[in-house]
Protein backbone atom coordinates (compact mmCIF):
# COMPACT_ATOMS: atom_id res chain seq x y z
CA UNK A 1 0.00 0.00 0.00
CA UNK A 2 2.09 3.13 -1.28
CA UNK A 3 -0.09 5.44 1.61
CA UNK A 4 1.63 3.48 4.00
CA UNK A 5 5.03 4.34 2.59
CA UNK A 6 5.01 7.92 2.43
CA UNK A 7 2.42 8.61 5.27
CA UNK A 8 3.84 12.26 5.92
CA UNK A 9 2.17 13.15 1.98
CA UNK A 10 -1.42 11.45 3.39
CA UNK A 11 -1.39 12.55 7.30
CA UNK A 12 -0.45 15.06 9.22
CA UNK A 13 0.01 14.59 13.29
CA UNK A 14 -0.38 17.28 15.92
CA UNK A 15 3.41 18.10 17.85
CA UNK A 16 1.84 17.31 20.96
CA UNK A 17 -0.90 15.54 23.16
CA UNK A 18 -3.60 18.37 24.44
CA UNK A 19 -6.56 17.37 25.71
CA UNK A 20 -7.93 20.95 25.22
CA UNK A 21 -11.49 20.73 26.48
CA UNK A 22 -12.04 17.70 29.37
CA UNK A 23 -14.94 16.48 29.59
CA UNK A 24 -16.47 18.00 26.04
CA UNK A 25 -17.98 15.25 23.66
CA UNK A 26 -19.92 15.19 20.36
CA UNK A 27 -23.31 13.30 21.63
CA UNK A 28 -26.27 15.81 21.18
CA UNK A 29 -28.62 16.37 23.96
CA UNK A 30 -32.12 14.01 23.83
CA UNK A 31 -34.15 14.74 20.41
CA UNK A 32 -31.23 17.06 18.96
CA UNK A 33 -29.39 15.49 16.08
CA UNK A 34 -25.64 17.52 16.66
CA UNK A 35 -24.11 19.55 19.65
CA UNK A 36 -22.92 22.56 18.64
CA UNK A 37 -20.45 23.91 21.17
CA UNK A 38 -19.54 27.12 22.64
CA UNK A 39 -16.01 27.61 23.89
CA UNK A 40 -14.94 28.45 27.39
CA UNK A 41 -13.02 32.20 27.60
CA UNK A 42 -9.55 29.87 28.33
CA UNK A 43 -10.04 28.39 24.99
CA UNK A 44 -11.03 31.97 23.25
CA UNK A 45 -8.25 33.83 24.58
CA UNK A 46 -5.33 30.60 23.91
CA UNK A 47 -7.12 30.33 20.05
CA UNK A 48 -6.73 33.98 19.46
CA UNK A 49 -3.02 34.47 20.46
CA UNK A 50 -2.47 31.36 18.46
CA UNK A 51 -4.52 32.80 15.00
CA UNK A 52 -6.81 29.78 15.66
CA UNK A 53 -10.62 30.29 14.12
CA UNK A 54 -12.98 28.65 16.62
CA UNK A 55 -15.56 26.00 15.01
CA UNK A 56 -19.04 25.73 16.89
CA UNK A 57 -20.01 22.70 14.88
CA UNK A 58 -19.97 19.12 16.05
CA UNK A 59 -16.31 18.32 15.61
CA UNK A 60 -15.21 21.70 15.95
CA UNK A 61 -13.87 21.43 19.75
CA UNK A 62 -11.75 18.58 17.98
CA UNK A 63 -10.25 20.72 15.39
CA UNK A 64 -9.28 23.41 17.83
CA UNK A 65 -7.12 20.58 19.90
CA UNK A 66 -5.53 19.25 16.85
CA UNK A 67 -4.27 22.69 15.57
CA UNK A 68 -3.72 24.46 19.48
CA UNK A 69 -0.96 21.31 19.75
CA UNK A 70 0.83 22.92 16.41
CA UNK A 71 -0.82 20.19 13.75
CA UNK A 72 -1.10 21.04 10.08
CA UNK A 73 -4.12 20.85 8.25
CA UNK A 74 -3.49 21.26 4.39
CA UNK A 75 -5.50 22.91 2.13
CA UNK A 76 -7.38 20.46 -0.58
CA UNK A 77 -6.31 21.12 -4.34
CA UNK A 78 -9.18 22.01 -6.28
CA UNK A 79 -11.72 23.13 -2.83
CA UNK A 80 -11.89 26.01 -0.51
CA UNK A 81 -11.86 23.24 2.44
CA UNK A 82 -8.87 21.41 4.34
CA UNK A 83 -7.82 18.16 5.00
CA UNK A 84 -10.21 16.57 7.54
CA UNK A 85 -9.69 15.75 11.17
CA UNK A 86 -10.20 12.77 11.70
CA UNK A 87 -10.29 10.42 15.04
CA UNK A 88 -8.14 7.30 15.38
CA UNK A 89 -10.38 5.85 18.35
CA UNK A 90 -13.85 6.25 16.08
CA UNK A 91 -15.74 3.02 17.56
CA UNK A 92 -14.77 1.34 14.35
CA UNK A 93 -12.20 -1.56 13.97
CA UNK A 94 -11.54 -3.16 17.74
CA UNK A 95 -9.05 -4.76 18.25
CA UNK A 96 -9.11 -8.80 17.31
CA UNK A 97 -10.91 -10.97 19.81
CA UNK A 98 -12.67 -8.08 21.06
CA UNK A 99 -16.28 -6.25 20.91
CA UNK A 100 -15.71 -3.08 21.45
CA UNK A 101 -13.21 0.23 21.00
CA UNK A 102 -13.11 3.58 21.85
CA UNK A 103 -14.98 6.01 20.56
CA UNK A 104 -13.57 9.37 20.72
CA UNK A 105 -16.16 11.56 20.06
CA UNK A 106 -18.24 10.11 22.79
CA UNK A 107 -16.15 10.28 25.83
CA UNK A 108 -15.00 13.79 27.47
CA UNK A 109 -11.14 12.64 28.00
CA UNK A 110 -10.66 11.80 24.23
CA UNK A 111 -12.79 13.97 22.17
CA UNK A 112 -10.36 16.45 21.85
CA UNK A 113 -7.48 14.94 22.79
CA UNK A 114 -4.67 15.72 20.07
CA UNK A 115 -3.25 12.36 20.25
CA UNK A 116 -5.83 10.56 18.86
CA UNK A 117 -6.28 12.73 15.81
CA UNK A 118 -4.85 13.33 12.52
CA UNK A 119 -5.62 15.64 9.41
CA UNK A 120 -6.19 12.88 6.73
CA UNK A 121 -5.48 13.74 2.96
CA UNK A 122 -9.05 12.40 1.28
CA UNK A 123 -7.36 9.28 0.41
CA UNK A 124 -6.65 8.68 3.97
CA UNK A 125 -9.07 9.90 5.26
CA UNK A 126 -11.64 7.01 3.14
CA UNK A 127 -8.76 4.34 4.19
CA UNK A 128 -9.19 5.00 7.55
CA UNK A 129 -12.59 5.01 7.87
CA UNK A 130 -13.21 1.68 5.93
CA UNK A 131 -9.94 -0.61 6.22
CA UNK A 132 -9.28 -1.65 9.96
CA UNK A 133 -5.44 -2.39 8.99
CA UNK A 134 -5.13 1.32 8.35
CA UNK A 135 -7.40 2.53 11.17
CA UNK A 136 -4.75 0.18 13.34
CA UNK A 137 -1.20 1.16 11.52
CA UNK A 138 -2.83 4.86 12.45
CA UNK A 139 -3.20 4.14 15.98
CA UNK A 140 -0.21 2.11 16.52
CA UNK A 141 1.77 5.42 15.26
CA UNK A 142 0.03 7.76 17.48
CA UNK A 143 1.10 5.24 20.48
CA UNK A 144 4.79 5.70 18.85
CA UNK A 145 4.22 8.90 19.03
CA UNK A 146 2.53 10.16 22.30
CA UNK A 147 2.27 6.41 23.96
CA UNK A 148 -1.62 6.91 23.41
CA UNK A 149 -3.52 3.77 23.90
CA UNK A 150 -6.61 4.43 25.28
CA UNK A 151 -8.04 0.32 24.45
CA UNK A 152 -5.06 -1.05 26.35
CA UNK A 153 -3.95 -3.11 23.26
CA UNK A 154 0.01 -1.74 23.05
CA UNK A 155 0.03 -1.51 26.42
CA UNK A 156 -1.72 -3.15 29.59
CA UNK A 157 -0.90 0.14 31.83
CA UNK A 158 -2.57 3.29 30.87
CA UNK A 159 -3.88 6.17 32.91
CA UNK A 160 -7.03 7.53 32.60
CA UNK A 161 -6.38 9.09 29.79
CA UNK A 162 -5.21 6.61 28.10
CA UNK A 163 -1.52 7.48 28.13
CA UNK A 164 0.82 4.24 28.99
CA UNK A 165 4.07 4.36 31.44
CA UNK A 166 5.90 8.13 31.11
CA UNK A 167 3.97 9.81 28.29
CA UNK A 168 1.00 12.55 29.82
CA UNK A 169 -1.06 15.00 27.76
CA UNK A 170 -1.22 18.48 28.55
CA UNK A 171 -4.84 18.98 29.80
CA UNK A 172 -6.39 22.51 29.67
CA UNK A 173 -8.34 24.07 32.40
CA UNK A 174 -9.42 27.54 33.43
CA UNK A 175 -6.47 27.80 35.47
CA UNK A 176 -4.14 26.59 32.72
Amino acid sequence: MLVAKDLRAFVRWPEEALLLWPGCDRVPAAGKKQKYHSFPDHIGKMAKVRGVTLDSRPNGPAIASFLLAGGERPARFGSVNSWSIHHLYSGKFPYYGRQSTTHAAKLGNHFTQSAGLIAAHPVADALVDEFPFFAWLLRANSFARFGYDPDKVFSENVDEYGFSGKHRSRIMSAAS
